[in-house]
């Protein structure tokens, strides 16, 4: 990544990168940044669904990252967001962010994985990950 690709980047600058490993069927869900953190998602190995929802109008929207097709995902802190290991071996995800994590104070909010809050379109009752 690099800070002059502003067609992926928009502006944004990365402050500082994250390596999480996620085990089989491991589901690290729901969060979101309300003081306009974005983050951008790469899997570097295995098979990782995220998915994004919008509060304001229902929208949710799943993609599936593989980490031997790199992408890079960026998702608007202010939507609920969350991911889970789809493969049968640990994942890597790598998150680079546009704000530091603040220890005494995180710009962080949590929902569990089967909160009522976040109802899939398809099916009317809460996403079922």
């Amino acid at each position: 990544m690099r800070e002059d690709w502003t067609d992926l980047t928009e502006g944004d600058k990365i402050v500082q990168l994250s390596l999480s490993v996620s085990y089989p069927g491991v589901v690290r869900a729901w969060h979101r940044h309300s003081r306009g953190q974005i983050d951008y998602i790469i899997v570097i190995k295995g098979i990782v669904k995220v998915c994004a929802f919008d509060e304001k109008t229902s929208q949710l929207d799943e993609i599936v990252l593989k980490g031997d097709k790199l992408q890079v995902l960026r998702i608007d802190g202010k939507y609920w967001h969350g991911t889970k290991n789809m493969g049968n071996e640990p994942s890597l995800t790598l998150y680079a962010t546009t704000q530091l994590y603040d220890y005494q104070n995180p710009d962080e909010e949590r929902l569990p994985p089967n909160t009522e809050k976040i109802i899939d379109p398809r099916t009317r009752k809460p996403y079922e990950w």
